[in-house]
């Protein structure tokens, strides 16, 4: 496979791809490179549906070339503790975390949200964000009780009476899932609330009973699923 960085031409291609519906991995396979390079490449570059070939090239050069500047000269990034690979853990939490941009996430909650996958023991205190994201602690502050308000994340204290953020805690997703059904729930009610308020038979109360049948759909699919997957991977004994 071609070594080195992607060109402006190989970007055209990624857009073309794109735009034709094709998987990264076909995208991949007609540049002949790694599907992750593609997933990378469109994910820090505004996703799927805002993927710019020449701008994502542009940044790309940018970021090259601020990293240069900021990197001292011979100063290699730190050895982990862990063994693993800075720079191939940097660049996982870097598409991870776009994914969740791209899902509505904001960026400091998507990185601080990586950051906590990317871990073995499924927890970081403030202070270990803080240095590991180089913010200031009101912005992990920020971050975190947004995923905590969405039930992402959970609040625990160790042995050392920290507190710590949690990522894998008991049914984390599965409640994240059934919060997502309440809120499609609660907002199909509001369309239908819509409906006797517009008048029945009207063209608005028309679409906004569509909207609530659609919901309801919606809805009930999340949680039917979300039971089936926690069954099938978290059965009880």
């Amino acid at each position: 496979m071609p070594g080195g960085r992607l060109t402006q031409q190989d970007r055209r291609q990624i857009a073309l791809g794109l735009a034709d519906g094709l998987a990264y991995a076909e995208i991949a396979r007609g540049l002949d490179r790694p599907t992750s390079t593609i997933t990378r490449e469109v994910m820090r570059n505004g996703g799927p549906a805002g993927y710019k070939p020449d701008i994502a090239h542009l940044a790309t050069e940018h970021r090259a070339q601020r990293r240069k500047q900021a990197a001292p000269k011979g100063r290699q990034a730190p050895e982990r503790a862990d063994g693993r690979d800075p720079e191939a853990v940097r660049e996982f939490e870097e598409v991870f975390s776009g994914i969740f941009v791209s899902q509505g996430l904001p960026k400091m909650t998507a990185r601080a949200l990586a950051s906590l996958y990317a871990t073995d023991s499924g927890s970081l205190t403030a202070s270990e964000l803080v240095g590991h994201l180089q913010v200031s602690p009101a912005s992990v502050s920020k971050a975190m009780a947004y995923l905590e308000s969405q039930g992402l994340i959970a609040r625990v204290r160790d042995e050392r009476r920290r507190e710590r953020y949690v990522v894998d805690e008991g049914d984390i997703w599965y409640q994240s899932m059934i919060a997502s059904a309440a809120g499609t729930t609660s907002l199909a009610e509001a369309a239908r609330q819509g409906v006797s308020s517009l008048g029945p038979g009207t063209p608005a109360a028309t679409r906004l009973e569509n909207i609530a049948r659609f919901l309801d759909f919606v809805s009930e699919a999340i949680v039917r699923a979300a039971e089936q997957a926690r069954e099938i991977l978290h059965p009880k004994d």
